[in-house]
This record gives structure tokens, C-alpha cells and sequence, in this order.
């Protein structure tokens, strides 16, 4: 089988699982060193997502490095179905937490002015917070698009 761009144990695949990794850590130690964000339920949900999304990034990242150092194939069916169906879990769930989050955040700054009436609020690193949160799709849509879809189907005709 034919390696593809980010696809499952190969180093192109590692270094997208370590940016995701990166990015989610990123997303919430800036949430979790704002003020105040655990009074917010969407920037509770975004750090929880975040927590998920990095825990199965980095333990991706751990098999493909497994896999490229003993030289193993990761193009198993069965593997692949469950990096798809983890990758759409995890996806959905952050986007969501994401797009929540950044909704709470333009209420505070634009709709109701909480950023300029209460200062001690950490607007700019809620923003950041979204920012590396909604980072991680690219990275994630590289990985899909890989032709992990592709490697299900042909992997169960085959």
C-alpha cells in the first residue's frame, strides 16, 4: 500500500500529530492562566476538549513512532478504522468547544463589553486560547484527507 501524506506511522503523520499535541497544550495553558475562565462553561468545555484532543494526538504520536522505529505497518483495517472514527470524535468535539468558546468570547468584547467594564477579565488570552483551538482542524483535515478514508475502503475490498 502506497504511503500517503500523514498517514498512519510515517513521519509526515508524526509531525502532524506533534503540532496537533502542541497546539491543544497551547490552547489550554493559555485558558487555564486566564482569570477567571472556569466561571465560563464554554471555556471549561474548550479546555476538557483540548485535554482529549491532546491526550489522542499524543498517543498517535507515540504509535507512529513505534511504528517508524521497528519498522511496523500501521495500514491495518481494523487500526484505521479506529484512527478515523477517533480523529471525526475528537474533531467534532473540539470544534464545537471552540465555536462555543469564541461565541462567549465576542458576547464579552463586542455585544456586552465585559473586556473593558471588568479589565481583570483575560480577553486576549481566551483569543488565544480559540486561536490555537481552532488551529488544530487544518492539521487535523491534512490527516483525514491523507487517505485515511480512502485506506478503510480499500483495505476492507481488498
Amino acid at each position: 500500500m502506497k504511503d500517503v501524506l500523514g498517514s498512519p506511522g510515517t513521519w509526515s503523520g508524526m509531525a502532524l500529530r506533534l503540532s496537533q499535541c502542541v497546539s491543544a497544550g497551547g490552547s489550554m495553558a493559555a485558558m487555564a492562566t486566564a482569570y477567571g475562565f472556569s466561571n465560563y462553561t464554554a471555556f471549561c468545555y474548550l479546555i476538557a476538549s483540548m485535554g482529549l484532543q491532546l491526550l489522542w494526538s499524543f498517543g498517535l504520536a507515540c504509535l507512529d513512532i513505534y511504528s517508524l522505529k521497528t519498522k511496523r505497518d500501521l495500514h491495518n483495517p481494523v487500526l484505521v478504522s479506529l484512527f478515523v472514527v477517533g480523529d471525526w470524535v475528537t474533531a467534532i468535539l473540539s470544534f464545537a468547544a471552540a465555536s462555543a468558546s469564541a461565541g462567549v468570547t465576542i458576547l464579552f468584547e463586542r455585544d456586552v463589553h465585559f473586556c473593558r467594564m471588568y479589565p481583570q477579565l483575560s480577553c486576549g488570552r481566551y483569543e488565544l486560547s480559540i486561536r490555537l483551538a481552532v488551529y488544530r482542524p487544518p492539521c487535523r483535515a491534512v490527516c483525514y484527507l491523507s487517505g485515511s478514508s480512502r485506506r478503510v475502503y480499500s483495505a476492507w475490498n481488498s
